[in-house]
């Protein structure tokens, strides 16, 4: 396992490079998000694999919650702050600590959640925002292409789907799951109450675009299939406290990852148990962010609000190739 530090910052969000499987980026926020202002860590891997070395920062005026790498440019990465502001930096203009290349000014509350499209001719990414609303945006327009407004408590999450062109889902303090078509902005296609609590967070599995799973306060994780949405096809069970994200393996079908308000980082297998198959506890606070390395084999990283980043593979992993 390699760490990094994030000194007086609390980690949010991180994601692994899509074209350096040693490249990732974490966001993080002063004062536990509550106050002060946001930092980007573009991390490294050590060519031996066992350290982390930090090659860039970029500040901004409030905390940041989520961060996106686009699919198409390995220099541009997309973050959502505090103040409701998306920003849009590009590390090969940018120089260490400079300011961001556009900033997108629309939602009225807190950006929790952004996405870049992996559909390759869809150059587009979404923004999901404690306004209710989510929103899509072309990088290149200073206005959003799309507001949809379905919601009515404060967006969590928002991501496009792996596979299927045009269409994303969202989660909600309300309760519900919504799918959604990009070009029919007046209504989700489709839409269910998922938890009893607020769901925080869900993710597509990357090998069947038919089959989402939602995490929530309740601290359950539920796995659907979109071809019979009616109730989830199993239940996975465990957490302590509320779900903060879930993410599907790039590498294995029915394996997903889980980190919560627990301290802990969960692996599962959704075809073989509703038990996890491992319990990480490498945190000391909330962990928040969780990302699988798509071009490593079961590679995981995750941080928390002890500004811890851990960068592992799961042992329960070990035998999978």
């Amino acid at each position: 396992m390699s760490t990094f530090f994030t000194t007086n910052r609390h980690g949010y969000s991180v994601r692994f490079s899509p074209f350096n499987p040693d490249q990732f980026v974490v966001a993080s926020s002063q004062f536990y998000g509550l106050a002060g202002g946001g930092t980007l860590y573009f991390l490294e891997l050590t060519p031996d694999g066992c350290g982390i070395v930090e090659k860039r920062t970029h500040h901004w005026t409030d905390g940041l919650f989520d961060v996106t790498w686009s699919e198409s440019n390995p220099e541009i990465i997309v973050s959502g702050s505090g103040d409701g502001s998306v920003q849009l930096w590009n590390t090969n203009l940018s120089s260490n600590n400079g300011p961001p290349s556009m900033v997108y000014r629309e939602h009225k509350k807190e950006i929790y959640s952004v996405d870049w499209s992996k559909v390759p001719y869809e150059q587009l990414f979404i923004s999901a925002s404690w306004d209710s609303t989510v929103k899509i945006w072309d990088p290149i327009r200073n206005n959003s292409l799309s507001t949809y407004i379905g919601h009515t408590q404060l967006v969590y999450n928002a991501v496009f789907a792996a596979h299927i062109p045009n269409t994303f889902a969202s989660v909600s303090g309300d309760g519900f799951l919504k799918i959604w078509d990009i070009l029919c902005y007046d209504l989700p296609i489709a839409s269910i109450k998922a938890h009893d609590g607020e769901v925080l967070t869900v993710d597509w599995c990357k090998h069947d675009s038919n089959i989402l799973a939602t995490g929530a306060s309740d601290g359950l994780i539920r796995i659907w299939d979109l071809r019979n949405f009616g109730v989830p096809i199993t239940e996975l069970k465990g957490n302590e406290f509320a779900v903060r994200k879930v993410q599907f393996s790039p590498h294995n079908f029915s394996v997903l990852a889980s980190v919560g308000y627990d301290f802990t980082t969960r692996i599962w297998d959704f075809k073989k148990s509703n038990e996890a198959l491992e319990t990480i506890k490498h945190h000391s606070e909330f962990t928040y962010g969780l990302d699988w390395n798509r071009r490593r084999r079961n590679q995981l990283a995750d941080c928390g609000w002890d500004s811890l980043v851990h960068v592992f593979k799961p042992d329960c992993l070990s035998d999978k190739i």
